[in-house]
């Protein structure tokens, strides 16, 4: 009887092992789930050109934080960079979640080292439709030295051979790849390629070479006097500038520094530069990692910032007309965003 009762106890404590392990177990299972479960509360990291990290933009950049919290109930935390290089390794990384108004170039260049990355969106025409969803590559020279450009009753670029050049980044679509592929076509003559272009010398095409770093460090190089001929898109200047004679974007416009202009373009308030060539250019993507987010958040920042609410924010979509008015676009020449895809931009692949 006794080896029986001792039995019975070894038995008895072999079960109750068992069930506690068991419960341990199913405990464990509960928790991961739950922690699976749980939504994913930190911040939606967004990373932003040099372009659009002055402080112009710093209110248009706190919206698009606002929408970003509106869409995923998270809040947005913003990168801001002074080189292109660094956006587009933060978003081919995943240190980045989106990338806002990133150029063609720059995008490609991300999504060769990332190809999870794809386009979020993409500022429409001004109907909202992805038709004319474009905008334009300058190149650019004072106003007051145009003349030497000129080529019978308009201007070209057959006489920047030689000149001091400035380009914004060999990163950016409308403020390198888009300009020296016009230069490349235009002196087919000269078997010209990029790294023949981007080095100045009396051997060289052009005499000195200067990077901006952005569209308004092109153009500053080009209103101080740096340079003689300057490489920047017309949206990055439109806070900083308004036509003074001609039509918007067309050879031979003449536009001039406004009054009231945010530094560093303050120093130059009245000073004068003329287009010497304009090259249409896709509108550039707003760009997307999944790495950090749900395919529910994608969609939902993608459903509202292409609304009519977001089209009709005033601090993404200005009205031009209003003088002091400053957003990312202009009204009358974007109306609010609109879905597109990477094939979009296949013709800056070739």
């Amino acid at each position: 009887m006794q080896k029986n009762r001792v039995s019975k106890a070894i038995i008895s404590f072999f079960l109750t092992v068992i069930m506690v392990i068991g419960m341990v177990g199913c405990a464990d299972g509960d928790s991961s789930a739950d922690d699976a479960e749980k939504p994913n509360t930190s911040p939606i990291v967004v990373t932003w050109y040099p372009n659009e990290s002055s402080s112009t933009h710093e209110a248009a950049r706190a919206e698009v934080g606002r929408l970003i919290e509106q869409a995923t109930g998270r809040k947005a935390e913003h990168r801001l960079t002074t080189d292109y290089t660094i956006a587009i390794e933060a978003i081919a990384s995943g240190a980045a979640d989106l990338a806002m108004s990133m150029g063609a170039v720059g995008y490609i260049e991300a999504k060769d080292r990332n190809p999870e990355i794809d386009v979020l969106f993409v500022n429409a025409d001004e109907n909202g439709k992805l038709d004319g969803a474009k905008y334009f590559a300058w190149m650019c020279v004072p106003a007051e030295k145009a003349d030497a450009y000129k080529s019978a009753d308009t201007y070209s670029i057959d006489n920047i051979k030689g000149k001091k050049m400035s380009f914004v980044s060999n990163s950016s679509t409308s403020g390198f790849r888009v300009p020296t592929s016009t230069i490349i076509d235009h002196f087919a003559s000269e078997n010209l390629d990029e790294d023949k272009l981007v080095e100045g010398g009396s051997d060289k095409f052009f005499s000195d070479v200067f990077f901006g770093g952005s569209h308004q460090g092109s153009a500053v190089n080009l209103l101080s006097g740096n340079v003689d001929v300057a490489a920047f898109c017309d949206i990055e200047l439109q806070p900083y500038v308004e036509l003074k004679s001609g039509e918007e974007s067309t050879v031979g416009s003449v536009y001039t520094v406004k009054a009231g202009a945010d530094a560093p373009f303050d120093q130059y308030v009245g000073r004068d530069f003329t287009v010497i060539a304009v090259t249409p250019v896709f509108n550039g993507p707003n760009v997307y990692n999944p790495k950090n987010l749900s395919k529910d958040e994608i969609k939902a920042i993608q459903d509202l910032f292409t609304s009519e609410e977001v089209a009709n924010n005033e601090l993404l979509f200005y009205d031009d007309k209003v003088e002091g008015a400053v957003g990312l676009y202009k009204k009358s020449s974007s109306h609010g965003y609109v879905l597109t895809s990477d094939s979009w931009y296949d013709p800056y692949r070739k």
